[in-house]
């Protein structure tokens, strides 16, 4: 099934001989003004700076999301969106604490005076940051998230899901090597095991590769926040079950919301989903388990990046958060966004960082708002957005019928 196109940030076009070309909105005459932002203006004190990385000024603004680049310690990062930005520095604090662990007498005395180099990605992310950039997966800039329509089904696609990853570590690759040894190591700093963050990654395997049967992990305190809530419930999956274990069941999950087999390969073939990423999306949605919840998952099969990708894992998210306080029925199907409906309210869940006033972002509202009213059957819609909208967009929000309000990602 072909799915058509419907206007958003960045407009994806699928020609008829199959070639795409992206039409950033923000050119026409009458739209707001992509914002100056300065990381003072928007961040805490503790996301600007900290021991071992600072955010750069200024910020950029792509598409909906905020683009940030920090120096650290380690190398150069990029983030983008405010979310991303938080991963970027629990990952650089992850790093420096495995680095003061490698250091330390306890583990120095276990290992036997065996001398782990972490952080070692350092030098060359200095002196090649375009390429360690691709290597952690980072480097794309200035894309958007089209919020209607998906433009294509990944099903529908010959040969199945691409993956889409020129250069950049695929969730396949992710998951090779990682030991039960490297998944304690990573639960003890609190990281990602299946990080697409090569110095972590880096890090996490040199640990591990001296504490092959996880006896020093033990004997080793970090000073890590713990962590809760969903975070936690995934967070211990991941670094409790075994890869295969995961997927298993991650797959009787996706069978469970009555996702097809094509749609179900789909969705695991797509490289821009970590195994940890597939395991977020699939636990939200599993959650809620309500109608529309398998055609998300289809629609999060077509994402071609890695910004894409997790964009469907917060949306899904957020719908658990939502659902959990307020139970929804169904949800708006051939979509990119997710409309959840309960009764005669639909609220758009969107986990955007900035939304300004633009042709694309009225023409956007304005559709979805059309197929909430006909095939849900809403007469009161919510726009749930986790960031920040600007007040001209705000005024082209309500003209249209939609009340805003914030909803946290």
């Amino acid at each position: 099934m072909r799915r058509t196109v419907c206007a958003g940030i960045v407009i994806t076009l699928v020609a008829a001989a199959g070639l795409r070309s992206r039409v950033a909105a923000g050119n026409g005459q009458n739209d707001e003004p992509v914002p100056a932002v300065r990381a003072a203006s928007i961040l805490a004190a503790p996301e600007r700076s900290g021991a071992h990385f600072s955010v750069d000024e200024p910020v950029t603004v792509s598409g909906y999301f905020y683009e940030f680049h920090l120096t650290s310690d380690y190398g150069p990062f990029t983030a983008v969106g405010r979310s991303q930005l938080a991963t970027r520095i629990d990952e650089i604090r992850a790093i420096a604490a495995l680095q003061d662990v490698s250091k330390s007498q306890v583990f120095l005395a276990s290992a036997g005076g065996a001398v782990v180099d972490i952080g070692k990605g350092a030098a060359s992310a200095v002196t090649d940051p375009v390429a360690t950039a691709k290597g952690i997966g980072t480097g794309i800039k200035r894309f958007g998230v089209n919020l209607g329509r998906a433009s294509k089904r990944a099903v529908d696609k010959e040969g199945g899901a691409d993956t889409g990853q020129s250069g950049a570590t695929t969730a396949a690759d992710t998951v090779l090597g990682v030991s039960s040894a490297m998944r304690e190591w990573a639960r003890k700093v609190k990281a990602d095991p299946y990080t697409t963050n090569t110095v972590l990654r880096d890090a996490l395997k040199s640990i591990a590769k001296v504490d092959t049967a996880g006896s020093i992990v033990t004997k080793v305190v970090v000073p890590i926040p713990a962590v809760v809530g969903t975070t936690a419930a995934v967070g211990d999956l991941v670094w409790s079950k075994d890869p295969e274990a995961l997927r298993k069941l991650n797959e009787e999950r996706v069978r469970g919301l009555g996702a097809s087999e094509k749609v179900a390969s789909a969705f695991f073939r797509n490289g821009w989903y970590t195994l940890t990423l597939q395991t977020r999306i699939v636990a939200a949605l599993d959650a809620v388990k309500k109608p529309g919840c398998a055609d998300y998952l289809e629609s999060a099969a077509a994402a071609d990046n890695e910004r894409e990708a997790l964009f469907f894992v917060e949306s899904a998210e957020m719908l658990q958060r939502h659902h959990a306080k307020a139970p929804v029925d169904k949800l708006l199907t051939d979509s990119r966004a997710i409309v959840a409906a309960a009764g005669s309210s639909a609220t758009l869940l969107a986990p955007l960082d900035v939304v300004r006033s633009t042709a694309a972002v009225r023409t956007a509202l304005g559709e979805i708002a059309a197929r909430a009213r006909k095939e849900l059957g809403a007469s009161t819609l919510v726009l749930g957005i986790s960031g920040t909208v600007s007040d001209r967009a705000r005024q082209d929000a309500t003209r249209i019928g939609w009340t805003v309000r914030h909803s946290g990602a």
